[in-house]
């Protein structure tokens, strides 16, 4: 089994915890990867743009003029596609973009990242995150201590206001929690900081 030091808040060593193999030990599934990121993108999707068609735009109730023996060509609406302030053709409408993947997929797509992090050396896992108030500087320096730069996600087993809070304003970092982790968070920052509690919870859920 994977085993990785647990740091506090200040930056010290408190001791090392064994990881799950299942979870943090297996060989990474690229496609897999890929698969759920598309799938998590295609999601967030509104599907909302919408053109009108020449049904929907106003005027162009009569014939802009005869048939035959203008010397022009024919036209039977100032609301055709090829007129100026015309209707679109074959243009996007509302949609639905999103669609399922098989669970047991996303699962693995889940750990196949984690394991990566863990091969990388781009986990850091702390005792606990407790701050007693709302303070940026305070997360600040936790992330000085704990040698993280970059983009970082901060994974929590629960809500935790004053950490959230605190964190939501330094660029580049997010926090999340174990059940609303994805694939697109996890690739997007570099570093990914998880308590014990995050991690049995992880364990929990993907062994």
């Amino acid at each position: 089994m994977p085993k990785i030091d647990v740091y506090n808040m200040q930056g010290k060593k408190v001791s090392d915890i064994e990881l799950n193999e299942n979870v943090f030990g297996i060989k990474p599934n690229k496609k897999i990867v890929h698969i759920a990121l598309v799938n998590y993108m295609a999601n967030q999707r509104q599907g909302t743009a919408n053109t009108k068609t020449r049904a929907e735009v106003a005027g162009g109730g009569k014939k802009p003029w005869r048939q035959k023996g203008t010397g022009r060509a024919r036209q039977g609406s100032i609301r055709a596609p090829q007129w100026i302030k015309g209707g679109i053709a074959l243009g996007p409408k509302p949609r639905d973009y999103s669609y399922k993947i098989n669970k047991k997929e996303r699962q693995l797509a889940i750990k196949s990242v984690l394991s990566s992090k863990i091969l990388e050396n781009n986990i850091v896992v702390v005792d606990k995150l407790d701050l007693k108030e709302i303070k940026t500087k305070n997360m600040v320096k936790t992330l000085e201590n704990l040698n993280v730069e970059g983009k970082t996600l901060i994974v929590l087993p629960e809500k935790n206001l004053n950490v959230q809070a605190s964190a939501r304003n330094i660029d580049g970092v997010k926090t999340t929690l174990t059940n609303t982790i994805n694939v697109y968070d996890l690739l997007k920052y570099n570093k990914l900081i998880l308590t014990v509690d995050s991690v049995k919870n992880l364990e929990e859920v993907y062994a």
